[in-house]
């Protein structure tokens, strides 16, 4: 911070110093002052030249740009003298100005004038604005011209001197005008052009010898003038119009533009415009519009063939036409447009030409004809037409642009023995329709006709007809005649002595026999093989007669889709859960219609008709599902697809009727159920181990808990002998087979015996204490009780885990046979 102290320090003392005070102004006023008022003007460059903010630091007074002081509202001098100030500032230099402005209150004094009156602000008779003043457009003189004079009322009770500014004073262009300082009259001193300077408007000031200005400042217009000093002038040097001809009286050709740089709207502008001369100097074609300058057809035949342009002199000239106007002259060209009216008609009437039997595409005969429009337009362009003769359209005529004449040439071939000569009828046009001219009548199509003599030569074979289509069924045998193709000979009539060949570089589907143009398959035709996809092969074949004369002709062997393949079903294997929910099976057949879809399905086993049942979906579809609730298992159903034609297509379904909830849980590897045996799955069966040893290891020790809560018992010696014995029988029993016993896990405190009687199982546990444990369970209703020997008392155990329990949870899919009940009995 310390070294920004003597920054701002300096840049205070500058600002300080730059602040400095002008010159002190003194205005001397009234005592009472109105709103707006002029007070004074300060000479504000005198002070500050570059100043960019000017204000006054009293709110009742404003100050201009140009250094005029005014009055914001009405006051009166408080005081005998009162004083303000006006700031000047350069912000981009950084300067600021003062100059103190006095009022002082001025004496009532006699005037020194000759005009004495007793009250200083009474008025009469504004002089100080004065009407606009006028000046003479290239004035005479002589200079210095007055103009005008402007005089203040306030001259009557001060000196005032008189002073102006603005364009033609101060202002290019300067020294046009100047105001005598003490009479205030305005002087011209030259001559001025209206069209350059049309008005000027200067400001005029009047001010006491003090700097007191008594008057506002007063814009004064100077108005030039206009003198007839200018011609009026064409806007183009050559105007140029055309006309159709034969055009109706009164048409509108074109319209000439003259200007004039006078002042608008005055004699001097008013322009009037006429034809002087016509060339060709013959009956006048044209009338010119005295105001507009429009040009309009008088003569009503224009005719081009007789006089194809006019050229025009023209006139305007202001001052309304009077003659001491002035007047410009311009050249005006019209061109007569060209229509069709004279019809295009032949020189000759009678043609007559020659032409070779079977020729094609050649020039036989040209005609031509006269037309007196202009060349080259649509009038007289010729466009020519056969109009009899020419039904079997084997003539044709066009038009050759460059000589206007007609091309008469042969497209197809003549032949000398149907007809020796033929008789065409021409007739022509032109390109642009026939307009009729006036006074003219209307003429009918010019015609001529042509003899064409048709000459005999020796023709070779003709195929009839020329194009044979055959039809060939795929995959046809080879060898297999599809057809036959023979020519004759045009002179005869007959096939005698024509030979059949195909010449190479073509397809290779058939061959022709060379004698007598039997069309046979060279190979089996098959959509799906190669270049025969597209399904067509054309095959153009020569036919040669005795003298080597060759006629040739095409056959199109176009391949029809057969029946070749058979339908079948895209997916065989499929997983059906316990949902049964039918499957859908979809069947494909590469033939196209009609040998494709529909399709329809049979189950061909009536063993398996009578479990599976098949429903049809849609035009490729069948559903399949169980008629009845059949057993899980895999099963393989023959299905048949027949297609729309007849052909039978042969599969096997497969399908695993699994007891899942989704198909992921079969994996490939089913549950099957077939003839009562069970299948079950590798986890499954993992899964039941898992959890009988889990359930079987929470039950010995809950058991071993229990016992040790209730009683404290000590191991015997006969714990090892504890065996669970199953009985068989219907009821509780009291046969025990020894092969039924199964031993049981020893513990440390128990053992005992199982016995399966039926409906009901029995396991008898013995411990080495005596005691017994008894669990019944019927009807969904499970006891355990716990009975001490020789204390009589009963206690509920906490252990409530039954042996049918674990059975059932552990084996679920076992339990098909169910266990009515299960008792465990402790043998004192």
């Amino acid at each position: 911070m310390a070294p920004a102290a003597p920054c701002l320090v300096l840049g205070l003392l500058v600002l300080s110093l730059c602040c400095e005070a002008c010159k002190k102004v003194i205005f001397h006023v009234p005592s009472e002052l109105e709103a707006d008022t002029l007070v004074g003007r300060v000479d504000l460059n005198e002070c500050l030249q570059s100043a960019e903010f000017i204000s006054s630091s009293d709110g009742n007074f404003k100050v201009l740009e140009d250094g005029s002081v005014y009055t914001t509202s009405a006051l009166s001098l408080s005081a005998e003298k009162k004083t303000f100030t006006i700031l000047l500032k350069d912000i981009q230099e950084q300067v600021q100005k003062k100059i103190h402005v006095s009022l002082v209150e001025e004496a009532k004094k006699t005037p020194k004038t000759r005009h004495a009156r007793d009250t200083v602000l009474k008025r009469t008779k504004r002089r100080w604005g004065p009407i606009p003043s006028v000046m003479i457009e290239n004035s005479l003189g002589p200079f210095p011209l007055q103009i005008q004079q402007v005089q203040s009322d306030t001259a009557q009770n001060y000196t005032i001197y008189y002073s102006a500014s603005g364009p033609g004073i101060d202002q290019d262009p300067k020294g046009l005008f100047y105001i005598e300082r003490e009479t205030g009259n305005i002087f011209a001193t030259r001559a001025v052009d209206r069209e350059q300077y049309p008005s000027f408007q200067i400001i005029c000031f009047a001010t006491t010898p003090d700097g007191y200005s008594p008057e506002v400042p007063l814009v004064h217009t100077i108005r030039i003038e206009d003198d007839n000093d200018n011609a009026p002038y064409f806007t183009q040097d050559l105007f140029e119009f055309c006309v159709p001809e034969n055009s109706r009286p009164g048409v509108v050709v074109g319209k000439v533009i003259a200007e004039d740089r006078d002042e608008p709207y005055t004699l001097h502008t008013t322009l009037k415009y006429r034809i002087v001369s016509q060339t060709p100097p013959i009956t006048p074609a044209f009338s010119l519009h005295g105001d507009t300058g429009v040009i309009s057809v008088l003569l009503p035949q224009l005719d081009r063939e007789l006089v194809p342009s006019y050229t025009l002199l023209v006139e305007v000239r202001d001052m309304a036409g009077q003659p001491f106007g002035l007047c410009t002259t311009g050249t005006v060209v019209i061109k007569i447009e060209d229509t069709n009216d004279n019809a295009p008609s032949f020189k000759q009437l009678q043609y007559e030409t020659r032409v070779e039997e079977n020729r094609v595409s050649v020039e036989i005969l040209r005609v031509s004809v006269v037309d007196l429009d202009e060349p080259g337009s649509p009038g007289s362009g010729a466009v020519y037409e056969i109009i009899r003769g020419n039904d079997d359209q084997a003539f044709e005529i066009t038009t050759d642009k460059n000589t206007n004449e007609g091309i008469l040439c042969v497209v197809k071939g003549l032949d000398y023995e149907t007809a020796k000569q033929r008789i065409l009828v021409i007739g022509v046009n032109n390109e642009a329709p026939y307009v009729l001219a006036p006074h003219s009548q209307q003429l009918s199509q010019s015609t001529c006709s042509v003899t064409v003599h048709v000459l005999d030569v020796d023709e070779g074979p003709v195929f009839k007809p020329c194009l044979l289509r055959l039809d060939v069924k795929e995959c046809e045998d080879i060898g297999t005649a599809i057809g036959r193709f023979v020519a004759e000979d045009p002179e005869t009539g007959n096939s005698e002595g024509i030979r059949y060949r195909i010449p190479p570089g073509q397809c290779n589907w058939i061959n022709i026999d060379d004698k007598s143009g039997e069309v046979r398959t060279v190979r089996v035709l098959d959509r799906d093989i190669g270049e025969m996809r597209r399904g067509q092969c054309n095959v153009t074949v020569l036919a040669i007669d005795r003298n080597g004369k060759t006629g040739t002709g095409t056959i199109q062997v176009c391949i029809v889709p057969g029946n070749k393949n058979f339908p079948r079903i895209m997916q065989t294997d499929y997983i059906m859960c316990r949902d049964r929910k039918p499957i859908c099976l979809t069947a494909e057949d590469s033939d196209e219609a009609p040998y494709s879809a529909p399709f329809v399905y049979r189950i061909t086993d009536r063993r398996l008709a009578s479990m599976w049942k098949l429903t049809p979906h849609d035009d490729n579809s069948w559903y399949l599902s169980p008629k009845s609730d059949i057993p899980y298992g895999i099963y393989e159903i023959p299905v048949t697809v027949t297609d729309n034609g007849g052909k039978i297509g042969e599969n096997t379904i497969r399908v695993n009727l699994c007891d899942c909830l989704t198909p992921t849980e079969c994996d490939g590897r089913s549950r099957q159920l077939s003839g009562g045996n069970v299948t079950l799955g590798l986890w499954a069966i993992l899964a039941m181990i898992l959890g009988s040893l889990l359930l079987l290891l929470i039950l010995i020790t809950i058991c071993g808990c229990c016992g040790a809560g209730v009683m404290h018992r000590q191991v015997t010696d006969d714990c090892a002998n504890h065996n669970l014995i199953i009985s068989n029988t219907e009821a509780p029993g009291e046969e025990v087979m020894d092969h039924n016993i199964i031993p049981l896990q020893n513990t440390c405190d128990q053992g005992g015996y199982g016995v399966k009687t039926g409906e009901q199982q029995t396991f008898e546990m013995v411990k080495g204490r005596g005691h017994t444990l008894e669990s019944v369970k019927g009807g969904g209703h499970q006891t355990l009780g716990s009975v001490k020997e020789g204390g009589g008392q009963t206690m509920m155990d906490t252990c409530r885990y039954s042996y049918s329990e674990w059975h059932n949870f552990t084996h679920p899919r076992l339990g098909e046979e169910s266990i009515r009940g299960h008792t465990v009995i402790k043998n004192n």
